[in-house]
Parts: C-alpha cells; structure tokens; sequence
C-alpha cells in the first residue's frame, strides 16, 4: 500500500521560508520520480518541482531560484525547501509519485503567505 504524508506547512508572512517533507513507504522510493504539486483556491493542481531518481530536477519558472527539490532515499523523504515566500505562493502542496504508470498523491499540506 502507497502512502505518502506530507507536513511542514504553515503561515509564514512573505519573504518568509519554509521547508516541507513527504515520507514515503510501500513503494521503492529510490527509484522513482517524485514531485511536489500545490493547487490554490479556485485553480487547477500544478506541478512545482520534480526530482528523478538520477537526481535530475525540473522546477517551473515561478519556482526557479527560490526552491528546491531534494530527496533523502535513506528516509524515503521528499523535501521542498521554499524561500522568499510570496502571497501567490499560498496553496495546499502535494506529494505525488507515479510508480509503474499509476499515481499517487498525498492528503497535502497547507501553505498560506500573509502579504
């Protein structure tokens, strides 16, 4: 069974950091791609940053510079540390894996960045 938890969320005012962690189990973490995604109020899930198990990453232009995406295969854990937070940065974010062709994706964690 899949389960990926994610935490590390919280109200943080803009300019502000924070780190999150997706611990993963049931599945053979070092070997898969893994991603964070976040969905705002009233839009559509987006991604936000992937890491290959080659540790290859892809982030999207509005993450670029201020993210990263990291990867513990010891701890199965995910990160996204998060830097110069802005308002538009506020969503709950998703862990998500997709191993053998199905996806899975975590209960979220909430991020909110007071202007």
């Amino acid at each position: 069974q899949v389960r990926l938890v994610e935490s590390g969320g919280g109200l943080v005012q803009a300019g502000g950091s924070l780190r999150l962690s997706c611990v993963a189990s049931g599945i053979m973490f070092s070997g898969n791609t893994m991603a964070w995604y976040r969905q705002a109020p009233g839009k559509e899930r987006e991604l936000v940053a992937s890491i290959t198990s080659g540790d290859d990453t892809y982030y999207v232009d509005s993450a670029k510079v201020r993210f990263t995406i990291a990867r513990d295969n010891a701890k199965n854990t995910l990160f996204l540390q998060m830097n110069s937070l802005q308002p538009d940065d506020t969503a709950v974010y998703y862990c998500t894996t997709a191993p053998r062709g199905q996806r899975f994706w975590g209960q979220g964690t909430q991020v909110t960045v007071s202007a």
